[in-house]
């Protein structure tokens, strides 16, 4: 009796425990599969309680971890993006890995799996990355690209994690090189054109306190001397308020119905007078039936003032200044034409940058501030303004004004 219950007792713990060994892999084969699948563990059997509570919290961690990086990628994703400068990440053997949108617009291609040389194009810039590659340090190099006759700038760092990778940054210094040139050029012909009138203005004065004051006939030649000198320098100081003001859109215009004749006419009729003292014909040529422009007349008069005052400057006496008008598609298009000296045309790009003058030792002062405000004057209202001109035959500026209905 005793023997057949202890046989009962162990086939029950036999059968007990196959039953709990066979319920514990069905359960780690669900607990795998639900796993594979990503899919959310479940409490199977009481015995995986705790490796199910184990796994959720890791697979918690790791969701949060990973949103966390996407998160991340997503920031760095959308400064590359949006960054100016151009960003290469190249392998150690040279190979573009990665290239930012900025990069593909400076180097004008398709950069990915293109080795260093052959992206930058440069030799200098190339040499710049190998000795980044042989020595581990930062490489700098500046070059103006020939093809675009920009200014570029290449970084290249080496990227230790990469083993012997490299991370190249180019930076477009071009508007930064302009600016230079324009700040250089605004301090010479400040300079120049300071100096003229002020070494004027103290000889005049030496000369009247020498004496010349007590002459009767020279004492006025003098003091009007002196009077004109004072107005060019209030003519210099006055135009570079007008360009500061302008560019600074501290300038509101009064837009109006305007007939493009009546404005080519108020203009001529300002400028007739210095025109026939230089020797030259002033010639109005516009139709009578242009449709009106919207514009502010007193600025616009300014653009054609500045420009007839450039084409009797630069033309020599005998010679002809023309004003002209005709319609376009929902503008009209003005124009100054004159037979000077003409403008050569390696300067036709800049003659609208301030402070810039085409030869500084042609005849004629000025701070080559009066394109320039006629520029913005123009773009104001919604118009261009170009020039077309052959060095010997003369010059002829355009500027269009969108018309009334345009």
């Amino acid at each position: 009796m005793y023997q057949q219950l202890l046989l009962f007792l162990f086939i029950f713990l036999a059968v007990w425990l196959g039953w709990r060994y066979f319920d514990l892999r069905r359960a780690l084969s669900t607990l795998t599969k639900q796993l594979e699948r990503g899919e959310e563990p479940s409490v199977v059997c009481l015995p995986l309680q705790e490796l199910v509570g184990a796994i959720r919290a890791q697979r918690s961690a790791y969701k949060a971890q990973l949103t966390a990086c996407e998160t991340q990628r997503a920031r760095l994703s959308a400064i590359l993006e949006q960054l100016t400068d151009g960003v290469l990440i190249a392998d150690a053997e040279g190979r573009i890995q990665f290239a930012n949108p900025a990069a593909h617009r400076l180097f004008g291609r398709s950069l990915l799996g293109h080795s260093v040389a052959e992206a930058i194009r440069h030799h200098t810039l190339v040499e710049a990355w190998w000795r980044c590659r042989e020595s581990g340090e930062l490489q700098t190099e500046t070059v103006e690209m020939p093809l675009s006759r920009h200014f570029l700038q290449l970084v290249v760092i080496p990227d230790r994690d990469m083993s012997g990778g490299t991370l190249l940054l180019a930076q477009d210094l071009t508007r930064v090189r302009r600016l230079e040139t324009i700040r250089r050029d605004f301090i010479s012909n400040l300079s120049h054109e300071l100096r003229t009138p002020l070494a004027s203005l103290k000889a005049l004065t030496d000369t009247l306190q020498d004496g010349a004051l007590s002459d009767p006939e020279a004492a006025p030649r003098f003091l009007g001397r002196i009077h004109t000198e004072v107005d060019a320098l209030t003519q210099m100081a006055q135009e570079m308020l007008d360009l500061s003001k302008i560019e600074s859109g501290q300038v509101k215009l009064e837009l109006r119905a305007v007939a493009p004749r009546k404005l080519l006419t108020s203009a001529a009729e300002r400028m007739r007078l210095q025109v026939e003292r230089a020797g030259l014909s002033l010639r109005l040529d516009c139709p009578t039936d242009l449709p009106n422009v919207q514009a502010d007349a007193p600025r616009v008069e300014q653009v054609l003032v500045n420009l007839i005052h450039n084409a009797v400057k630069f033309t020599r006496p005998g010679g002809k200044v023309a004003l002209l008008a005709e319609a376009g598609q929902g503008e009209v298009r003005f124009a100054v034409q004159d037979t000077g000296i003409g403008i050569p045309a390696d300067e036709l790009p800049r003659i609208f940058e301030r402070f810039y003058r085409v030869d500084k030792s042609r005849s004629g002062g000025g701070t080559g501030l009066g394109l320039s405000i006629s520029r913005h004057l123009v773009e104001l209202h919604g118009g261009r303004i170009w020039a077309e001109s052959r060095e010997g035959e003369g010059s002829t500026f355009y500027f269009t004004l969108p018309t009334l209905n345009g």
